[in-house]
């Protein structure tokens, strides 16, 4: 079994303004299902656009956590 190496972030920075729960998982090097949880608790890490049954992950969001601002 392979493993999937986290993105970098000059790789994230070109990512659309918003993603995935799951690609947003990734780049965090957590689990998409832990991701889930801690939306789900109010504990997201990032910010969040809610939309009918789903969330996306504010991209700029995800670079400001990982680059520590």
């Amino acid at each position: 079994m392979t493993q999937t190496l986290p993105p970098t972030l000059d790789e994230i920075r070109t990512w659309p303004a918003t993603v995935s729960v799951p690609k947003a998982a990734t780049a965090l090097g957590i689990s998409k299902t832990y991701l889930h949880e801690l939306i789900k608790r109010g504990e997201s890490p990032v910010k969040l656009l809610p939309l009918p049954g789903r969330h996306l992950v504010i991209t700029a969001s995800l670079v400001r956590l990982l680059e520590g601002a």
